[in-house]
């Protein structure tokens, strides 16, 4: 009588070896390369997306301040322009038409606006533009993938005609008081709080101003309230308003 043989042929696939699931189990499913690069592809279309949004609000800003730095430019006098592009060249230390954070922070204190760094990293990130990123192609393919995966985010820069821009609005919208204080600053050497004979002379000589000593003299005893032989920040304001 023939019998029934339950065993598979000596050539089938064990169970685990050529089959997806042996019966009663687990299932045997987890991510493929294929589903993995397809959920990375997805979240670079998203990063991208987002990072093309983030552009185009900062372009439409930008042209809007330029539309509206062209009318504030047309306003200032032409030795307050010579001061914003001198301000501008002289921290361009790479000549390039552009200015970094450091870089922009030292040529607005020389203008007078010292601001704080949370002020200085808002301009950058409303009105700079960001560096072109560079790309190590050295390497296997991982290491490009993994470089390609993670980019530092960009160092922004400020242009010439985006600190003009700036800089003449904030010039036409400051206080008299600040703009005496800022001359005051520029007699006061040291920063004494107080001008005195010897910063006379050495104003006039950078200026090229042939004043005679009697004169300084009497510049300072006719402005000198408290007769301290000098002119107090508090004295020079009450001159400059009249």
């Amino acid at each position: 009588m023939a019998t029934s043989n339950n065993n598979p042929p000596l050539g089938g696939p064990r169970y685990g070896l050529g089959r997806t699931n042996a019966p009663g189990g687990p299932s045997n499913s987890y991510n493929t390369p294929a589903a993995a690069f397809s959920s990375t592809a997805k979240t670079q279309q998203r990063l991208e997306a987002e990072r093309l949004e983030r552009d185009r609000k900062a372009r439409e800003e930008r042209e809007r301040m330029e539309a509206l730095g062209q009318n504030s430019l047309a306003e200032l006098s032409e030795e307050q322009k010579e001061e914003i592009t001198e301000a501008f060249n002289l921290f361009d230390l790479d000549k390039n038409g552009l200015i970094d954070y450091h870089e922009l922070k030292v040529a607005m204190k020389a203008l007078g606006f010292d601001l704080p760094k949370q002020d200085i990293l808002a301009i950058l990130q409303t009105h700079g533009v960001p560096t072109s990123p560079t790309t190590n192609a050295r390497g296997g393919k991982a290491k490009q993938a993994a470089q390609q995966a993670y980019q530092p985010p960009p160092r922004l820069l400020l242009s010439y005609a985006s600190f003009q821009t700036l800089m003449a609005q904030m010039i036409l919208t400051r206080k008299p008081e600040e703009e005496i204080i800022r001359a005051f600053e520029l007699f006061d050497e040291g920063g004494k709080g107080r001008i005195t004979l010897q910063d006379l002379r050495r104003v006039a000589r950078e200026l090229g101003e042939g004043l005679q000593e009697e004169e300084l003299v009497a510049m300072i005893e006719e402005f000198d309230m408290d007769a301290d032989n000098a002119i107090s920040r508090d004295e020079f304001i009450a001159i400059c308003l009249g």
